[in-house]
């Protein structure tokens, strides 16, 4: 691929790990890494405006090829210049190939080695992904950096069917490669590492992948239900494997703890609906953790949700006011809920750049997992106090 199209720079790396800051060129616009990126399913991250996720700090954000292949179509969206000018973001954007969300169909889709066939989640109406007509699916959306269609193994499976989804996902990378050689040149396929949870099959992939002519590199399978550790067992066989000169995303992958502990071990780029759909439900970023905005804590706090935060929602509302606009579903809290945490990962994306840069990443990483609290282990505090206070009544 012409080196105007796109080019990756590493701009730093960090002694005592594997993490790296560098610089991504595309034709709309540049991308410092580390960097997590929204993910606007239907051409839309739910419930903000592109101008909104612009001045969250947004660079780039991942949109589903299987979605909008069914809703509005491809050809649709082709013909109003393609996804950037129909959704009035001008950044780049990234395409999955929208094999995941096929293969967790279950029983509507059937896998063969000319692709997956499927039935439509919207009306039952048949359809087959080939790695042919995703690239011309994702060519007409014209997004600049596109996934090839891969199989996701299920977690647990057994080896053999971990290996022969491997192996499918190989062929299908080169069929794909062939194919894209007719489509749009400006276009950067990323190859996608596959071996489920077996650490001599994520080497073989790795390998296998990384030698193909791939301008960058998604691991792929990871997040699907293992322990978070089975993971990072995982990313610690595949790192040494991949190319250097790469960039590296790693698919589906995006909680604040994760994104951490992800730069350490060699990962570039980001994405998950995990931020933004948790946000709706009440659930809001701060360095201690996850926080429950509807809780009755909020509910005369007249700071800010998170004390320094200088994004839109924490400049000009109230905690309190936050929580009563989610304990009352108003739609105005949707909005507010996803900015702040859009911008508490960018802000921490940042973060990590500037420490891998000065070198004092490792430093950073344990004080983060120190203080960050997943929300599950506050939920078990909060009701360890619950059962406190309980007990404390009957005595």
């Amino acid at each position: 691929m012409p080196p105007s199209f796109f080019s990756f720079v590493i701009d730093a790396e960090c002694a005592g790990s594997w993490a790296r800051a560098g610089t991504i060129q595309t034709p709309h616009g540049t991308i410092r890494t580390p960097i997590f990126m929204p993910v606007g399913t239907q051409a839309t991250v739910k419930s903000v405006s592109p101008e909104e996720l612009r001045a969250a700090g947004v660079q780039i954000i991942l949109a589903n090829t299987y979605h909008l292949m069914l809703r509005p179509g491809s050809e649709l969206i082709a013909s109003f210049g393609g996804l950037h000018s129909f959704m009035h973001w001008d950044g780049p954007i990234m395409t999955d190939s929208g094999g995941f969300q096929v293969f967790s169909l279950g029983h509507l889709r059937k896998l063969s080695e000319e692709g997956a066939a499927f039935k439509s989640h919207l009306d039952g109406s048949p359809h087959l992904l080939t790695p042919e007509s995703v690239m011309r699916i994702e060519a007409e959306l014209g997004s600049d950096i596109v996934l090839p269609l891969d199989i996701c193994a299920a977690y647990p499976c057994s080896r053999i069917e971990a290996k022969e989804a491997m192996e499918r996902t190989h062929r299908w990378a080169e069929r794909a490669l062939i194919a894209k050689e007719q489509l749009r040149p400006e276009q950067a396929l990323f190859g996608i590492v596959q071996g489920a949870f077996d650490a001599e099959l994520r080497r073989e992939s790795a390998c296998f992948v990384g030698n193909l002519p791939f301008p960058g590199l998604s691991i792929g399978g990871l997040s699907v239900g293992e322990p978070k550790q089975l993971m990072w067992e995982m990313l610690r066989e595949v790192t040494p494997a991949l190319p250097r000169e790469k960039p590296r995303h790693l698919l589906g992958v995006g909680s604040p703890e994760d994104i951490v502990m992800g730069v350490g071990l060699g990962m570039d780029m980001f994405d998950c609906v995990l931020p933004t759909r948790v946000a709706r439900h009440g659930g809001l970023f701060t360095p201690d953790g996850r926080v429950n905005i509807k809780t009755a804590r909020f509910r005369s706090e007249r700071g800010p949700i998170e004390e320094g935060c200088d994004c839109y929602t924490c400049q000009h509302y109230s905690a309190g006011y936050v929580h009563h606009l989610a304990r009352t579903e108003e739609q105005l809290y949707f909005r507010l809920g996803t900015i702040h945490n859009i911008h508490f990962m960018l802000r921490l994306a940042n973060r990590l750049r500037e420490t891998i840069i000065d070198g004092s990443y490792p430093a950073f990483r344990d004080d983060f997992i120190a203080r960050y609290r997943p929300a599950s282990e506050k939920i078990r505090e909060e009701q360890r106090e619950k059962w406190k206070a309980a007990r404390t009544r009957i005595v």
